[in-house]
């Protein structure tokens, strides 16, 4: 059944609540490097790949995805270089990717320094498809536009780490929730 956009938003709300309070057991993290470590070894999600890599001028999307002259291009980012982290994990156990993404943000919320530099929801954030293979190159992230979440964090200021956030509904079984964690050299 598809339920109007405030019930839906509702319903996520609720049962990234109630997952919050069932993992009251795991500690807050204090980095993001811990927090990606409890999220790698949560029983709801199921890690598909993994890089880590040295970056040069890597591109981190502060707006929207758009074409412009003729070109797939973010509306605003920039540019950090250091150690690029990248996890994508598929959702499962009835776990949607939005109450993972929400219980990200709340975790994220919860470390000394996080600072929200863009978000983004549903068509606002472009076309998904070119945030599954240009944005993130994990064609498996390509998912319903409706439904996809993007957000990028700062940690420690302008030249600090960077954690970029996006979730992706292919269908019930097919969720997915892709994290990249910039260290600054």
């Amino acid at each position: 059944m598809k339920y109007p956009v405030i019930i839906r938003q509702a319903l996520v709300f609720a049962s990234a609540l109630h997952f919050a309070c069932a993992c009251v057991a795991s500690a807050a993290p204090d980095s993001p490097e811990s927090l990606l470590r409890q999220f790698d070894e949560s029983v709801h999600l199921r890690q598909i790949a993994f890089a880590s890599e040295e970056v040069v001028d890597h591109e981190i999307g502060l707006g929207a995805i758009q074409k412009i002259r003729g070109e797939w291009r973010f509306k605003h980012s920039e540019r950090q270089s250091g150690t690029l982290l990248s996890y994508t994990w598929q959702v499962g156990d009835g776990y949607s990717a939005a109450e993972m993404m929400a219980q990200l943000i709340d975790a994220v919320s919860r470390i000394e320094g996080a600072t929200s530099l863009f978000a983004c929801d549903g068509r606002a954030c472009g076309r998904a498809v070119q945030w599954a293979n240009w944005a993130f190159k994990e064609r498996v992230l390509y998912g319903r536009e409706d439904d996809q979440q993007y957000r990028v964090f700062s940690f420690g200021g302008e030249q600090a780490a960077r954690l970029i956030a996006y979730s992706a509904e292919r269908t019930a079984d097919r969720q997915y929730l892709h994290v990249e964690l910039l260290l600054t050299a």
